[in-house]
């Protein structure tokens, strides 16, 4: 069964340095510090383009993981999509959505995903993974907003 949720930042920095922003593989790897979070293979640093690939390996629940995605849509700079193609989840999709405001700017991340193990993942899935994840795009979202 498929999981998702939607986490909206708003944001003073115009649509199109935050789409640069939520694109750029250094950008991650700052957000995302306390997971260890590194690009090890692929795009691994710069701005990330439409079909490039970048590897991912983290340390989540004191696991270590890795996560190659791919960017499989890109619409500058109104969106993007990465999906993951070699990984821990069945399936992952996240959508990354920008829109010019009265202040700035809003980005919507729009998250979907399937974690594999049949009823036990779908268990990990709503009592784990969904809060957690979530968790961390609220973070990174944050974190990219506040960047001059």
């Amino acid at each position: 069964m498929t999981v998702s949720f939607v986490c909206r930042t708003e944001s003073a920095l115009p649509p199109e340095r935050l789409f640069d922003l939520a694109r750029s593989i250094d950008v991650h790897v700052n957000s995302q510090q306390e997971a260890g979070e590194r690009a090890v293979a692929g795009v691994t640093s710069g701005l990330i383009e439409e079909g490039q690939e970048v590897t991912w390996r983290a340390r989540h629940f004191g696991i270590p993981l890795t996560m190659t995605n791919r960017i499989t849509h890109m619409d500058f700079p109104s969106s993007f999509t990465d999906e993951q193609v070699r990984g821990p989840f069945k399936s992952f999709r996240h959508i990354h959505e920008f829109e010019a405001t009265a202040t700035g700017s809003a980005m919507t991340d729009r998250v979907e995903f399937t974690a594999p193990f049949g009823f036990l993942g779908r268990l990990a899935e709503r009592l784990v993974l969904a809060g957690y994840l979530e968790k961390l795009i609220v973070h990174r979202g944050r974190f990219l907003a506040g960047q001059a």
